[in-house]
């Protein structure tokens, strides 16, 4: 599964800055990497070499190059460093989560209780909830983060539910969800609602997988 939607970061690092350092770093670095080969051009001509230099070799030391390859790299893994998660404010959620939840009816008493597993896939840029249960599956539409100073990361998404096919009592549904994530990264609790198709709602709870 990939993130297939993007994600708001409330209370982090400017996303904007970010691609503004990225793009200093690789205007710099294709700079110094144009002179560098016009120097080793220079040395090979007067060995007798060809100093000929081939337009291939200057495409990909291009700023635009060495942009989009710093920018993978950032997106996918640099980000996720603990101490650059940290100044960021960003939390590394990805992974498998064991999830419990418990319904309230209207009426405020307890409902049933349920399970399954949920899975955060997250670039820096991208993100995807997935809650798989016996009954039905459910898949983010938007999220967004929020850096909560007095208790953690706050996870909120609103998705599309959609039950198994022999679920012929159940229908397909919008709804939202809120969570709040302990600053360990490693649990998580919060509340849901359903709306379009299922009026319900209740609290969930959820514990990092730990992956064998």
């Amino acid at each position: 599964m990939a993130p297939n939607h993007e994600y708001a970061i409330l209370g982090g690092f400017n996303r904007a800055k970010v691609g503004h350092l990225i793009g200093a770093v690789a205007a710099t670095a294709s700079s110094a990497l144009v002179a560098i080969v016009f120097v080793l051009a220079g040395l090979s001509e007067r060995i007798g070499l060809s100093g000929r230099i081939s337009p291939v070799v200057l495409v990909w030391i291009s700023a635009g190059s060495i942009y989009a390859v710093l920018y993978w790299i950032f997106d996918e893994h640099l980000w996720r460093w603990r101490r650059v998660a940290k100044a960021l404010r960003v939390p590394d959620l990805s992974g498998d989560w064991l999830c419990t939840g418990q319904t309230i009816n209207p009426d405020k008493t307890v409902g049933h209780q349920w399970s399954g597993r949920l899975t955060i896939v997250q670039s820096w840029d991208r993100l995807c909830v997935r809650l798989k249960t016996a009954q039905s599956e459910s898949k983010s539409i938007t999220a967004s983060l929020l850096k909560d100073d007095s208790s953690g990361f706050r996870l909120m998404y609103s998705y599309r539910n959609d039950p198994g096919i022999e679920q012929a009592d159940l229908a397909s549904h919008l709804g939202h969800s809120e969570i709040l994530f302990s600053n360990d990264l490693q649990s998580g609790a919060g509340e849901y609602f359903n709306g379009h198709g299922r009026y319900t709602f209740g609290t969930l709870s959820l514990v990092r997988k730990v992956a064998a």
